[in-house]
């Protein structure tokens, strides 16, 4: 018997303000030791598996709503931290503050948490990240140490929305601001009431003001996960990863499915860079939004987030098909 449907979702309403009852958080051990939190979704016969990771100052619980209904949709799910995000820790010298000395440990831990997971989960493996996470994920796939069946990136940051300067300038400037004072401080201002969020930052990231109410909710909540801006640090590094990125050869070594879903009013990261490098990619697809997406595309209205699922759930049908049952 199939599960039932209510409110257009299998299985009924979700309470994005709770943790499901058949997910289980934890954490992973980095190979220096530190700790990175985990949330879990076991599957008994599951389609396939899907690991998540969150953008830059983000948090799983804000995506739980998707997890969940991948989870119902037959995937066995998780999701990570990056470690200085969320509550795995900070990288900085304070709470807030969003600092990293290179991507390159991102880059080393996904690479670690790819290989253990791999080997508890079963196939097809499928790596689904947004926002920054999408960029971490691109640049350990053109470095070869990670082979999924598919990948599916929500808003990927392969180039940021930012000043209309060639990326070697942006990057010598933010080098020169990384000299010319503390390289861990804060790189823009955080908003009119120190530790409290923008106004207007709604309007960067959803049109569904629930779903933005959210993740308000969950800060409230546990105040561990709350972040501010980027230091000048991770600015910079942000810069050199992207002409990383930008290289001749790096996207087009990349041999495994990609699909992006990216908005052309994204005002955090580049849609043109996306549009980019999806035409780079030897398997890349794009899904592109208008008016109708901000930034966290997965977090829209029910509508917006309906279509999206469906595109992606017909991606992974061609991209990372089930894998026969063993006779």
């Amino acid at each position: 018997m199939s599960a039932p449907v209510t409110d257009g979702v299998i299985g009924g309403a979700i309470d994005r303000r709770a943790i499901p009852a058949a997910a289980s958080e934890s954490t992973w051990t980095a190979a220096d030791g530190h700790k990175v939190r985990r949330i879990d979704w076991p599957g008994a016969q599951p389609r396939g598996s899907i690991l998540f990771l969150p953008g830059r100052g983000d948090f799983y619980e804000k995506y739980l709503e998707t997890l969940e209904e991948w989870h119902r949709a037959g995937w066995r799910v998780t999701a990570s931290d990056w470690r200085g995000q969320a509550a795995s820790g900070r990288l900085g010298k304070d709470n807030v503050t969003g600092h990293v000395e290179d991507f390159s440990v991102w880059i080393e831990d996904l690479a670690l948490l790819w290989q253990r997971w791999t080997a508890e989960t079963p196939g097809p493996h499928v790596l689904a990240a947004h926002s920054m996470g999408g960029h971490i994920v691109l640049r350990a796939l053109a470095a070869a140490r990670l082979a999924p069946d598919a990948v599916v990136l929500s808003a990927p940051m392969t180039g940021v929305n930012g000043p209309p300067l060639p990326l070697p300038i942006l990057h010598r400037v933010a080098g020169v601001m990384c000299a010319l004072g503390d390289p861990m401080r804060q790189a823009w201002k955080w908003s009119e009431k120190p530790g409290e969020a923008p106004s207007k930052r709604v309007n960067l990231l959803t049109h569904d003001a629930e779903r933005y109410a959210d993740e308000m909710w969950w800060r409230g909540a546990r105040p561990e996960l709350v972040m501010g801006p980027a230091s000048w640090r991770w600015v910079e590094r942000a810069y050199a990863s992207w002409l990383e990125l930008e290289a001749p050869g790096a996207l087009e070594r990349i041999a495994v499915p990609v699909l992006i879903v990216s908005t052309a009013i994204d005002k955090l990261v580049s849609h043109p860079a996306n549009v980019r490098a999806a035409a780079r990619l030897p398997k890349g697809e794009i899904m592109v939004l208008g008016e109708e997406a901000h930034h966290e595309v997965l977090r829209e209205t029910d509508a917006v987030r309906a279509a999206i699922l469906a595109r992606i759930a017909g991606f992974l049908d061609r991209a990372a098909p089930p894998e026969p049952p063993a006779q």
